[in-house]
């Protein structure tokens, strides 16, 4: 039998304050080369099916952490033109599979996981690396606007989130964070936002930087979650270049987005970001930004996807499905 969660059971079950340490341990043993996480494909889709243009991107994307019971291999779409239909703009599906027979033994909803994992990024960061109260600004106003401000909230005390977006999303942005609590508001810029901001978090599908560099704080701390292609760029080079460290969750992949090609930077300058979260005597340079990048990672996926199903089968939730011949 295969154990299929909705996003409603994965929502039951997700427990972001006890999410955070779940993906800081998967990144520790990523840094450690204790997984198993082939090249994830890009590849368009849709193409020819209302006109030459693609209608989005598939991904897959396979992990196992070692000493792991199971396996997970994550599916991907990611279409921009579904925020005119009124439907996510990522939806993910993640198979978890048994790693000493090759059993499937759950089919998991992914988009609830991909999106709180991506948020716990924000929050290892905030704690490893930025103060406590801290002023947070958040440009883009999306579900992981939503996401990051919220796992960030899990971790540190926030005295002023400033939530920015181009269109009136930032506005319901600010009302839902304020909604759960956290002191959000919408701003009217980007200066607005960032000046004097301790942290910064850019969650963004943006192809132009999405703030001036110089609007940018010394000491803050910049979490960039939006790029993952060559196309996309959130950052100005500035931004990054004026850092006086760089961390990555996989730098071999963060090298190769819009943000770092626009840089002198290699991948030997940047610094694994899970290296830190395995350091307990690390300590940030004082007075100096850092910046933070992710481009996601299916290590994540496989730990979070394990840790819910596990708290789903413990309450015996979810929906038993015969996939394989009994015969």
């Amino acid at each position: 039998m295969v154990r299929v969660l909705s996003e409603t059971v994965v929502d039951r079950h997700l427990n972001l304050a006890a999410l955070v340490d779940v993906v800081g341990d998967a990144l520790v043993k990523q840094a450690r080369d204790e997984v198993e996480r082939p090249d994830r494909p890009h590849f368009p889709v849709g193409t020819g099916l209302d006109g030459p243009a693609a209608a989005g991107t598939a991904i897959a994307m396979p992990a196992y952490i070692h000493g792991a019971e199971r396996y997970a291999t994550k599916l991907v779409g990611v279409h921009e033109g579904n925020a005119d239909r009124g439907l996510p703009t990522i939806n993910a599906q993640i198979a978890l599979t048994d790693a000493r027979t090759g059993i499937p033994e759950a089919l998991v909803a992914g988009t609830t996981i991909t999106n709180a994992r991506t948020g716990c990024i924000g929050a290892l960061a905030v704690r490893a690396l930025a103060p406590d109260p801290l002023t947070l600004g958040v440009i883009g106003a999306g579900a992981q606007a939503r996401w990051q401000t919220r796992a960030i909230a899990t971790v540190a005390e926030l005295a002023d989130v400033r939530v920015y977006s181009p269109s009136e999303s930032r506005q319901a942005c600010a009302a839902d964070l304020s909604d759960d609590g956290i002191p959000a508001r919408a701003v009217d810029t980007t200066t607005a936002a960032v000046s004097g901001a301790d942290a910064v978090v850019t969650a963004t599908t943006a192809t132009d930087p999405v703030f001036a560099a110089s609007d940018l704080g010394d000491e803050t701390l910049v979490v960039a979650i939006g790029a993952f292609t060559e196309e996309m760029q959130e950052l100005e080079p500035a931004v990054i270049e004026g850092a006086d460290t760089v961390f990555a969750d996989v730098p071999s992949e963060v090298i190769e987005t819009g943000d770092f090609r626009a840089t002198d930077l290699t991948a030997s300058d940047l610094v694994e970001f899970g290296t830190i979260l395995g350091d307990a005597e690390y300590e940030p340079t004082a007075g100096a930004r850092a910046v933070v990048a992710s481009v996601g990672s299916a290590t994540l996926d496989a730990a979070a996807a394990d840790a819910i199903y596990r708290r789903a089968v413990e309450a015996n939730d979810g929906t038993d499905v015969e996939l394989l011949s009994q015969d």
